[in-house]
């Protein structure tokens, strides 16, 4: 692609288009870009450019002349049926957008895009020779050469081969219509804030459908211009909204969560957050927790023992779990995979949320304060089972940045209920 900017200050804007990935894209002759100098193509010898408008009123116009003849020695010579489009940037054009860098690249094989300064340029310049006027926002700069550069590298870095991958455009923000997700890099933990860890677990499908959730729900909370009109592409992306519209229902967390050891006046709270994802559950179709376990005495028992937890928010109990140093009997006749490793472990047991605080992040941190007490053992590795029908705890544990392992059978479970499980583990890295 080639790109002629008719400007008057030719070295400001060769100094951005000529450098780093557009500078390169040159090189290897994927474009073409052009600083032509205005003033040359003046008729005096001041070498005007400018002179007071007709009519009166504050500052100079620039003159229609230099402008044409400037425009005319560019295209001297331009090959028969060049798809060309002139382009004057203007606070009065169309405001650009990612749809518009799409269509001039796509639709043309070379752009002149034309620079105004001063009040503005004559009109009858733009009536004659100008194809489209074109906008950066409701806004007026001191010239039109930050607004060329603009749309230059917007319009240049999709020409197919300036950037490494299509990938690296397709996922922006405003590509379809809505903003793009966070990004993070190294190190994992900056200034006590930590990579949300869906990112470090290294399944693919969990982090691609974490990145889109996060473009609807930014696009949602930042440009509810941009989400009014957004069609959503796919069933994925109805599923999210809807996940969305749930979450957006929840009580948000806004005080600090602490996570500490349960105690026995907890006991009745407890029942009830049980008892809520007993329910949840049974409504799902999942055969786990559908016996007499969880109950009141395993849990008085999980007490005595200190591996029952809970996890607070403005001093009400949102959720338990339990953690464990024994050795799970069951666990060494896993079938259809094995163990990443047979050093010593805790396990992640009867954990559940309360109702309210479904969809808050609570889940996450309950996991997050399992793995803090597991380093606090000596331990390095978190092992967890759920029901196969258990989406939810699947996903959960996935998104923390634990392994499917195989499957496990559970002794003690009722023989009416399901004792199959699969298993999960997690080595969890040191803070």
């Amino acid at each position: 692609m080639r790109i002629d900017v008719m400007t008057l200050f030719p070295a400001a804007v060769e100094a951005m288009l000529h450098e780093s990935i557009l500078g390169r894209a040159e090189k290897k002759g994927l474009l073409d870009i052009n600083c032509i100098q205005i003033r040359d193509y003046t008729e005096n010898k001041q070498m005007q450019v400018d002179d007071y408008p007709y009519g009166g009123g504050w500052g100079c116009v620039m003159m229609a002349q230099p402008l044409k003849s400037c425009l005319e020695a560019l295209l001297d010579g331009a090959p028969e049926g060049e798809r060309r489009r002139v382009i004057y940037l203007s606070p009065q054009g169309k405001p650009f957008t990612q749809a518009d860098a799409k269509r001039l690249q796509a639709d043309y094989d070379r752009l002149v895009l034309v620079c105004g300064h001063y009040e503005g340029v004559d009109e009858r310049f733009i009536e004659q020779c100008v194809d489209e006027e074109i906008s950066l926002g409701d806004f007026v700069l001191t010239g039109g050469e930050i607004a060329a550069m603009a749309v230059c590298d917007a319009v240049c870095r999709l020409v197919p081969g300036v950037l490494s991958d299509e990938a690296c455009y397709t996922g922006e923000s405003h590509w379809d219509g809505l903003l793009e997700y966070p990004q993070y890099t190294r190190p994992e933990v900056w200034e006590g804030q930590s990579v949300p860890k869906v990112l470090l677990g290294g399944n693919h499908a969990e982090v691609e459908r974490w990145r889109r959730k996060e473009q609807l729900r930014r696009t949602r909370e930042r440009r509810p211009d941009l989400f009014a009109a957004f069609t959503p592409a796919d069933k994925t992306d109805r599923t999210l909204l809807t996940e969305l519209e749930k979450e957006g229902q929840r009580q948000p967390l806004t005080g600090p969560v602490v996570c500490r050891r349960a105690e026995e006046g907890d006991l009745p709270a407890m029942l009830s957050v049980l008892e809520e994802a007993r329910a949840l559950l049974r409504r799902r179709g999942v055969d786990q927790w559908q016996g007499v376990y969880p109950n009141e005495a395993a849990l008085r028992a999980f007490l005595e023992s200190g591996e029952l937890y809970v996890l607070t928010h403005g001093g009400e109990l949102g959720a338990l779990f339990r953690l464990s140093g024994e050795p799970e009997p069951d666990y060494p006749a896993i079938t259809d995979g094995k163990w990443g490793s047979e050093e010593p472990y805790a396990t992640l047991h009867t954990a559940a949320v309360a109702e309210k605080y479904r969809g808050t992040g609570l889940a996450e941190m309950l996991v997050a304060g399992a793995e803090k007490r597991t380093l606090a053992m000596g331990r390095r590795w978190l092992r967890a089972d759920t029901h196969k029908r258990n989406k939810a705890m699947q996903a959960l544990l996935r998104r923390c940045g634990f392994r499917y392992r195989g499957n496990v059978v559970l002794g003690g479970i009722e023989e009416d209920h399901d004792p199959r499980r699969m298993a999960y583990e997690k080595r969890i890295k040191k803070e």
